[in-house]
């Protein structure tokens, strides 16, 4: 399904990050913008007079006859062939935060207005131009953060995500087509073939969608990242993990308790998984406030984690502050590392055994340098279920569209139903347009302008 949704106003906004800079630039889409850039333009000829994609040089004033602001190139780009399907300008302006701030102003006062944000992709989506798979893959390719999710938002951004869901509608409709057909011609007796023919489509779409639906997990952990929390009571060692993962000196390390009093965010690549990590404060009782506040800090992530690293000290008995740090994340997933194992061990395994099961149990000595191999292969067994992480997972990285895909199998599996039970065609008809609504949902086909809004309001202003 095309959209044509030509809005009558312009849009501006800074698209380069504020700041110091070799270039800002300020970018405007809607008909008649390039009428607009030219009332503060000055140049050799007029921008409404070049040819479409083209790069003019010149100098942007703050209103007719008044005084110039910066030396510009300006780019001209007449629709329907760019971005969002709109006549599109952009001036190349000198980074800085005050040029592009003014220069925006400029271009404000012509009668533009600022963009919402993410604005520009909506009406490229709302244009026909992409869909609404396409449109998330841009924030996923701005937020990569290995070179892995970069290369799944790439595929998503050219559109395997949107083939594949689109194959399937076709797939449905035929069925739908068929159905009515037979309705429409009640007197020829094709009922047990039209079954058949029905029964084999649905067998097809269900593996195709069962198939999507086994890489979704690991999808998402590959385009949003394992958001993992390092937990224990003072002093056994997780700051000190922290820096081994970072390879650097990221978090202070002392043997005075409660030195950790904020979280220290960062994040890893491992095998092109990003893993937000966050070493906390240690969890104990203490009259102090500040180390207080950051102890809460510390289970309210510890609560929202997809990992919980737990560390303990092997070189001492389970004490009652261990215990009601295990006690506090079990059901979650969880690593539990044994630190010290260089010293004599004094932590009983049965006593552990009656919190965590043996296998999420490793030992490790920060001091040493030992067990950390270990550590990175549980992560990714953990996650990925023994496969190798690769782009093609993230075709179904969303929980959105993980949401609407396993709506759309349920159809499909009662479609099944119903055919076996050889209801009347009508019912079919039904589960296969619940089926396809739900795929739909996916490419924005189907969706509310309400989701729509709301995907939309993640984007920065000038994308």
């Amino acid at each position: 399904m095309k959209r044509e949704y030509m809005l009558d106003d312009v849009i501006a906004a800074i698209s380069t990050p504020i700041g110091t800079g070799g270039i800002g630039i300020v970018r405007m889409s809607g008909a008649g913008c390039i009428a607009l850039a030219d009332s503060i333009f000055i140049g050799k000829k007029k921008l409404t007079e070049k040819a479409t994609h083209t790069l003019s040089y010149g100098k942007i004033t703050d209103g007719a006859g008044g005084e110039i602001i910066d030396e510009v190139l300006v780019s001209v780009m007449k629709a329907p062939h760019t971005y969002t399907k709109e006549d599109i300008v952009e001036i190349n302006c000198h980074g800085g935060s005050l040029v592009t701030r003014r220069v925006l102003e400029a271009v404000l006062k012509t009668g533009a207005r600022i963009a919402q944000p993410g604005e520009f992709t909506k009406r490229s989506f709302l244009n026909g131009r992409i869909d609404l798979t396409q449109a998330e893959a841009v924030i996923d390719l701005i937020e990569s953060k290995t070179e892995l999710s970069r290369q799944a938002a790439v595929n998503q951004l050219e559109g395997r995500l949107k083939t594949a869901v689109r194959e399937m509608r076709e797939e449905i409709l035929d069925m739908i087509a068929s159905i009515e057909a037979v309705i429409d011609y009640p007197d020829y007796d094709v009922e047990e073939e039209t079954y058949g023919t029905m029964e084999q489509g649905a067998k097809k779409l269900l593996a195709r969608m069962e198939k999507l639906l086994e890489g979704a997990d690991r999808g998402k952990i590959i385009r949003e990242g394992l958001q993992t929390v390092i937990v224990g009571k003072p002093n056994v060692g997780k700051s000190s993990l922290l820096n081994w993962l970072l390879e650097e000196d990221r978090a202070i390390v002392t043997d005075i308790p409660g030195t950790t009093r904020d979280t220290v965010e960062e994040y890893l690549n491992i095998d092109g998984i990003p893993i937000k990590i966050v070493d906390t404060a240690g969890i104990r009782e203490t009259g102090d406030v500040v180390e207080k506040m950051g102890v809460e800090k510390s289970k309210a992530y510890a609560e929202t984690a997809d990992l919980v690293i737990m560390m303990l000290d092997g070189s001492r008995p389970l004490e009652e502050e261990d215990k009601e740090i295990l006690s506090f994340i079990r059901g979650k997933k969880t690593i539990v590392l044994l630190n010290k194992v260089d010293l004599a061990q004094k932590l009983s395994l049965e006593e552990l055994a009656e919190y965590v099961p043996q296998e999420q149990i490793l030992f490790i000595s920060v001091k040493e340098n030992d067990g950390f191999d270990a550590l990175l292969d549980a992560l990714k067994n953990m996650f990925l279920d023994g496969h190798t992480a690769t782009a093609e997972d993230a075709m179904l990285g969303n929980t959105r569209h993980k949401d609407a895909l396993y709506r759309a199998k349920e159809a499909m599996e009662h479609c099944m139903e119903t055919i076996t039970m050889r209801m009347p065609e009508d019912f079919i008809s039904m589960d296969l347009q619940d089926a396809n609504r739900a795929l739909g949902e996916i490419t924005g086909d189907t969706s509310d302008e309400e989701i729509i809004d709301r995907i939309f309001t993640k984007f920065c202003l000038g994308k």
